[in-house]
Formats: C-alpha cells, structure tokens, sequence
C-alpha cells in the first residue's frame, strides 16, 4: 500500500537555517522541540504496525528574529534554525541493525522478553514528548526509561532512569506535568504485581526525585496522562484494564497494548490525591470513557471543587484506528476526540479541614464536540484557571488527518479556525509573550503538511486574532509527529 504522506519513513538528519517569510516577535527567541516517529521500516524489509511505534525522532526549531540584536546571520532577516536527529536508543539500534523484536502495538512478545523488558532493560522508544528533568534533556516514552539528549545538537546522551528512593513502576505517563509556581515536575508510574499500584513522584527543580503518594489498584488502566493543580493530583484511570498476572504466562503473547480489555461495567474512577501528605481525599466514579490527553486543571472554591478539560472518546477503539494500514487508508473514525470538562466536588470535611471524599460527586458537561486532537492550553496558566484550548481540528466523521487548528474560548463557548499554509496540520503549542497582559497574548506554533510540495512548514500564528504572522518552509514533508515544548532558554546563540 502507498504510504500517506504524513506516515512515510524520513530517512535525512538535516541541520539549517530557514528563511521566514512574515514577522516574528521580537521576544520569540527559545526553541521548539518536537517529538515523534520518524521511520515506519527499517533497512531488512521489516516495519511496524502502529503509529506509535515508529523510532523516535527529534526536531528542534530555533527563532532568530533579525532586528540586528540576537540574529546570528547578523542582518535583519528573520531565521529558523532547524535540525532534526533520531533518537539513538536501544530499540533504535535493534530496528537498524535487524533485530527489531516489536513494541506498543507491533509484534509478539515471549515470556523471556516480557521478562527482560520489566525488569532489565525497559523499552526506550522515547518517541512521545521532550521535557527538561533538572538539567537534562530527555526524550519520554510510557516506560520510566527516559533518553537524555544534547538540546543543541540532540545527540543522544544515555538513559535517564529514576533515581532514589521513590518508588518507581513498568509503565509510566508519557505526559509529565510541571507546577509553574514551585517548578515541581510531577509523573505517575504504574507498578504492576499483586497487589498493582499508582505512584506518584516529583522532581525538584534541581532535578531530585521525591515520593507524594501511592493508590492501590486491583487490574490497572492505561493512563496516557493525568491532572495537577497546586494541591492535588487527578488520576482519571479509564475502564481499559489488564491482569498483569498475565505477563508471566509461558508462550508467545500478542503486543503490549492487546493485553489490556475494554470493562465499560467498572466505569471511570476519578482518584483525587493530595500532594502535601500523599493521601487520596475523593474517588467519586463518572460513566465509562477513553482518553490520552488532559488539557489543563485548576481549583475553584477554596479548593473544594476541582476542575480538569480532558479530550475524551467514547472508548478506546482510538487505539485500534491508529494501526498504520487504517491510517494510510483513511479509515480514522474512532480517532476525533471531544473537549470535556469535569466538575469534582470533594463534598464535605472531617474536623480537622481534610475532605472525607465519601461524599464526593463528579460531573461532566462538552465543551467542544466537532472533533479535536492533541488539546492544549498555555503553560502560562497550568494549574491556573484557563480560557482557551488550542487542539487539531478533525473532520466528523473522521476519514483524514486534521485539516484545522482551532482556538477554543471555553468562557465564551466560541470557536476560532485556521487553515491556510497547509493540507493537514499538528499539535498547536501556545507560546506566551513575557509581558503579556491577555492569556491570548502570544503566538501558536503548529507544523502542517503541504501535500502538493511534499513540504512541510511551520506556522507562527497571532494568538489573538490566530491569523498567520510568519512561516518557515522545510526542504522535505515530515511525518505526523506527537508533542512539542517549548523552551524559552535554547536560544540561537547557546548552538543554533
């Protein structure tokens, strides 16, 4: 089958700078990291079944505005510096040199391996999203094996494992999420065993890992993601279960993903934990849902109510639709999201002001129901109350990639569109301006795909009126990626 555009094997490493066509702001100076498969084959005929099973690949855009003070060119012409590598991690070694054995979705895996895989040497695919833990740099994935890389050249640097005394797990939240006001990076893994557990850890600031809290779990869910506010964590563990027991069964087993079973009976259990003493205040159950990605979270009332968005799907056939033969085939139906928000009240407190939680309710209205990917909100206001959603706009019913990028006003219920520069579009990452007055102040980055070129662009749109300010054009198409961060401190000048 003839492989989509935005599914196709990219094979260069390139490092460039890109002429800018538009204005950008003079303050946007950082880079944009982003994150995902790159390669779909491998050099002895044999590929994966899945998109997210491609090896990682990284892509750094660094903003050069040319106004004579920070532009490297040392003129006034604005410049992106790209550079895009992969990541050199141990799958990747394995795929290149033809011992690719399989991963989230592809292949079959025998007791030796599942074994090795939990126990020795965790899968490193780290293809999901680019974060900073300290001083390191590190590509993720949904084991707790991240792969540290230069953010100058991204050169792979080694394994990043979790250090210290915390408790740690076999799987792990691929979205870590950072407090903005203590710089805490938070994470949940997933230990399995008999009696299977949630843990939840922090990082410092300066990079050393703590233990807030652990909830216990008889099958546990895939949780792609999770919520934070400045008090609590939100675990919202989706009734898609597995028996880890299952693991250590002799034999060949289908992969990773297909061992967990849809149990709409159990329905979705919202686990609300307490980040000060590492207790769960409130477990309230909400109907039974699916879903990768929260959107942002934030108290009301004092902290008696939180509040979380979270794109949701009815259940998690998304999984299947994203087989590479559905893909490239446009059969996406079960993929296009909805932006919810959940209500929990906490209900009433004990004498000592703690919630008892035996009283607690969550509920759930639609925020936007035209189809949506990838949500997210600035990070100038997690754990803050928000106003606006960015999120890929997709077509319902969904037979291709997303055509949009949209602009959700949560508080007005209105909706902003854009679609020009490009076939099919990513991720939108709002970045905002470091002395701005409105939550919309800033720009949005999205990458789209030009179809006709075989060209792949990034956008820089005005996060207000969310019309095109400036682009770059690449020298090749990219394949649909995942996540992007944006870091205010790569700049052109720390290697371009």
């Amino acid at each position: 089958m003839d492989s989509h555009t935005g599914f196709h094997s990219l094979r260069e490493e390139t490092a460039a700078s890109l002429p800018v066509r538009g204005d950008l702001p003079a303050w946007l100076r950082g880079s944009l990291i982003r994150n995902g498969p790159g390669a779909f084959s491998f050099p002895d005929g044999s590929d994966v079944d899945h998109w997210f099973d491609g090896l990682a690949m990284l892509y750094r855009f660094t903003f050069d505005p040319g106004d004579g003070a920070g532009s490297v060119t040392g003129g006034d012409t604005d410049v992106v510096h790209y550079r895009n590598r992969f990541l050199r991690s141990d799958a990747y070694e394995a795929a290149t040199s033809g011992e690719f054995e399989g991963g989230f979705a592809t292949g079959e895996t025998t007791l030796r391996s599942r074994l090795a895989t939990f126990l020795a040497e965790p899968y490193d695919n780290a293809n999901i999203v680019a974060e900073r833990v300290g001083d390191a740099y590190v590509a993720l994935t949904e084991s707790p094996r991240g792969v540290g890389f230069d953010p100058n050249t991204l050169e792979t640097t080694g394994h990043v494992d979790r250090d210290g005394d915390a408790p740690s797990g076999q799987l792990s939240c691929a979205h870590f999420k950072r407090d903005p006001a203590t710089g805490a990076l938070v994470t949940v893994d997933t230990e399995f065993g008999r009696a299977s557990r949630y843990h939840v850890t922090a990082w410092t600031p300066e990079g050393d890992r703590r233990h807030v809290g652990s909830v216990d779990t008889d099958r546990p869910a895939y949780m792609h993601s999770f919520a934070l506010t400045p008090r609590y964590v939100v675990l919202t563990e989706f009734p898609l279960r597995l028996d880890p027991r299952r693991f250590l069964k002799p034999g060949r087993q289908p992969p990773f993903i297909e061992q967990f079973e849809w149990e709409p009976e159990r329905g979705t259990r919202i686990v609300v934990l307490d980040r000060t003493t590492g207790d769960v205040v409130a477990e309230p159950t909400a109907d039974p849902l699916f879903g990768f990605h929260h959107v942002n979270a934030f108290e009301r009332k004092g902290g008696a109510e939180i509040v979380f968005d979270l794109e949701t799907i009815p259940d998690a056939t998304a999984i299947d639709s994203l087989y590479l033969e559905n893909v490239r085939a446009g059969e996406m139906g079960a993929m296009a999201g909805r932006i919810d928000r959940f209500t929990v009240d906490l209900g009433t407190t004990t004498g000592a002001g703690r919630y008892a939680g035996g009283d607690a309710t969550v509920s759930r209205e639609t925020l936007y129901d035209d189809g949506s990917a990838l949500p997210t909100a600035s990070p100038a206001r997690w754990c803050r109350e928000h106003r606006y959603v960015y999120a890929m706009g997709m077509d319902t019913p969904v037979t291709e990639w997303a055509r949009r990028v949209v602009k959700l006003d949560a508080e007005a219920g209105t909706v902003e569109t854009f679609d020009a520069g490009g076939d099919y579009f990513g991720e939108p990452i709002f970045v905002p301006a470091p002395d701005g007055e409105r939550e919309d102040d800033g720009v949005v980055l999205t990458v789209a795909l030009d179809v006709d070129t075989e060209r792949s662009r990034l956008l820089v749109l005005d996060g207000e009126t969310f019309a095109e300010r400036a682009r770059a054009t690449l020298p090749y198409a990219l394949p649909f990626d995942f996540h992007g961060r944006y870091f205010p401190e790569l700049r052109a000048a720390s290697g371009g």
